[in-house]
């Protein structure tokens, strides 16, 4: 953990390496706010990364959407995933699903990401197996347009989560 008076205080490039994994493999989030600083809270932090997200090009959201790993797919069998999305993916109870449960996300991540060009993305600490895939059943029936808007706002709550985690202000 890290205080946000030290994280405002830091010197540039440890604010990045700090807060740079916060959106999946997507550093250049951090790099867009650093000269924002000093944040008031968490909350502000947070706020100005999804400014920073919102205002990005088309092929910059796409890239961080395809910068997630499938849930309980192939990296997360390799021990491949981040931290953060060991520890999430573990949280819902993914790194332990019976070879039916496997299976099935298995076809969902495949149809998913078939569809729409890029993983299936929900902030898994907030869901259960169940829920996960209620919502895979769900999502999958939206437009792409829908779905982009979908997978960027769970992205934003993941990186709420995180930043909770990192700074426990």
């Amino acid at each position: 953990m890290i205080s946000l008076t030290d994280l405002n205080s830091a010197p540039t490039a440890d604010f990045i390496a700090a807060v740079g994994g916060v959106f999946e493999h997507s550093p250049w989030v951090a790099e867009a706010v650093a000269d924002q600083r000093p944040f008031a809270d968490r909350a502000a932090l947070h706020a100005t990364m999804v400014a920073a997200v919102d205002a990005a090009t088309a092929a910059q959201k796409l890239a961080l959407l395809r910068a997630h790993p499938d849930l309980a797919g192939k990296l997360a069998q390799a021990g491949r995933l981040t931290e953060a999305s060991t520890a999430e993916q573990a949280s819902a109870g993914l790194d332990m699903l019976t070879e039916a449960e496997f299976q099935r996300f298995t076809a969902f991540n495949t149809a998913y990401t078939e569809r729409f060009g890029f993983p299936f993305i929900i902030a898994v600490r907030e869901n259960t197996k169940a829920s996960i895939l209620k919502a895979f059943e769900k999502r999958i029936m939206n437009s792409r347009d829908q779905e982009f808007t979908a997978a960027l706002a769970e992205v934003a709550k993941i990186a709420k989560l995180r930043l909770a985690t990192l700074l426990g202000d």
